[in-house]
């Protein structure tokens, strides 16, 4: 992170927006000397919590990269996310989903890819997962997702598949930095994401039993995990 470049940048769109320290400091729910901190600076001296709910009271938003003998990061979180990703397909189509992987889309002005998008043909649902290894970006995830759901209905009946409705599914990698880091943004995630691991797997086993779901899984690659779906006995005469 750039401590300087962020400290100017937070300081002209403070000053664009014709707001004091003390104003800023005043939304933000912090003291005016962090503010003035942060402006000259020492955005290293403080958490990055803080820094996104600053940059958050000013329409922006703050973006923490590491990087890692070039490209190498990035491909060890692509390897994460692909497990993940394999790991949600087994648990969904182990409980009778039918599952399209890396589903894109494009639209005016917008594209993208859904990870996972699950088809219950018994009850007309369509699951729409987001899968992430690591939570480095609350808003922009959140953001990400919702365009992602505006799309699934159109993309899923261009494939043949009639939704009567559309659940959503926010998969993350089970650690425990991504559990502080939900924590910290507790209210925002259970606004978005109310429902929880047994909710979830009860709709994933019996959706037509459950309400459409909003969902927040945090779940492991390594750990095998199977949903149990009720399957209707027949009845044998003597």
């Amino acid at each position: 992170m750039d401590s300087v470049r962020v400290g100017r940048v937070i300081r002209a769109l403070r000053i664009h927006r014709g707001w004091r320290q003390l104003d800023l400091a005043g939304r933000v729910r912090v003291s005016q000397s962090l503010i003035a901190r942060v402006e000259r600076g020492g955005a290293g001296r403080v958490t990055v919590d803080t820094l996104e709910r600053v940059a958050a009271a000013l329409d922006a938003r703050l973006v923490v990269r590491v990087d890692w003998q070039g490209e190498a990061a990035d491909r060890l979180l692509d390897a994460d996310h692909a497990a993940l990703v394999e790991e949600v397909l087994s648990i969904l189509r182990g409980a009778g989903w039918e599952c399209l992987p890396e589903v894109t889309f494009a639209a005016p002005g917008e594209r993208g890819s859904i990870d996972v998008l699950a088809w219950h043909a018994a009850s007309a649902t369509l699951l729409v997962v987001e899968v992430k290894s690591v939570v480095p970006d609350v808003q922009g995830t959140i953001s990400t997702f919702d365009r992602k759901l505006r799309h699934a209905d159109s993309v899923a009946r261009a494939g043949g598949w009639r939704p009567a409705r559309v659940a959503a599914l926010l998969v993350i990698g089970e650690s425990r930095t991504s559990r502080r880091r939900v924590e910290a943004h507790a209210s925002t995630f259970a606004a978005r994401f109310p429902d929880r691991g047994r909710t979830t797997r009860r709709f994933l086993a019996r959706p037509a039993d459950t309400p459409a779901l909003r969902g927040l899984w945090f779940l492991s690659a390594r750990t095998r995990t199977t949903i149990r779906h009720r399957v209707a006995k027949r009845r044998t005469t003597a």
